[in-house]
């Protein structure tokens, strides 16, 4: 007689498997911002010649910043802006930790991540529109500098050179220290999923639609980012 086929195993309570939460633009989109972030910053701090290099890593974050904003609204699951804008009370049952199962509030970015996602997004497009309309005075002058007076262009020189430069530094630390917290003491590895992209979570966790096709549409919309940052750095003539 045929051997009938073996009933399909239920997962073990308790049991975890990978499951794909960062889609490859969101990734690629991440480790981009952090190299250009952090090439912009030697570059302004170094100075001279290599401000060059400061204007056009500052035109790639721009580009990356339209993108992220796109693929905030069309991107994976857990990309779009929607999964990880939390209202007042939940950010308090989070902090009390009476999260609800089915809020899934560890899989993406959790309450307290998402506010830091925001504040660096928010803070990176303050300093990039500073940037375009700053003038040194020595140098370097913004594409669109010749749209604001000058009083406004050395205002947001001031920031962009001073507080707004140090902000993003500030930034960079609370983000560089919330993983190493994260690893250290709650033993959770947030590095991991951001470079292969899955994450060990409970059987039944929502996953983010990570295909060729929506790959290809990232390419797109990566493009025309691309291009209206080079349109803009025309504009310096």
């Amino acid at each position: 007689m045929p051997t009938p086929p073996a009933a399909p195993q239920r997962p073990r309570l308790g049991a975890v498997l990978p499951v794909r939460v960062w889609d490859l633009p969101t990734r690629v989109f991440h480790w981009l911002l952090a190299a250009s972030v952090f090439g912009a910053l030697a570059t302004a701090w170094a100075g001279g010649n290599a401000m060059v290099w400061h204007m056009r890593l500052g035109l790639l974050i721009l580009a990356l910043l339209v993108f992220r904003g796109l693929w905030g609204v069309v991107g994976g699951r857990w990309s779009r802006f929607a999964s990880f804008i939390y209202g007042p009370g939940t950010v308090m049952r989070y902090l009390r930790g009476q999260a609800r199962p089915d809020e899934h509030l560890e899989v993406g970015h959790n309450p307290i991540g998402s506010l830091s996602v925001f504040a660096v997004l928010g803070v990176l497009a303050v300093q990039v529109a500073t940037g375009l309309v700053a003038d040194d005075e020595i140098a370097t002058t913004g594409p669109l500098n010749h749209l604001v007076t000058t009083a406004q262009g050395l205002s947001a020189t001031h920031w962009h050179h001073g507080f707004g430069q140090w902000l993003i530094v500030g930034l960079v630390g609370v983000h560089v220290a919330a993983i190493a917290f994260y690893r250290w003491v709650k033993s959770k590895d947030l590095v991991r999923p951001m470079l292969l992209g899955d994450k060990p979570l409970p059987p039944g966790t929502p996953a983010s639609r990570d295909t060729v096709a929506t790959r290809a549409l990232a390419l797109g919309l990566a493009g025309a980012c691309a291009m209206l940052a080079v349109w803009l750095y025309r504009q310096g003539g």
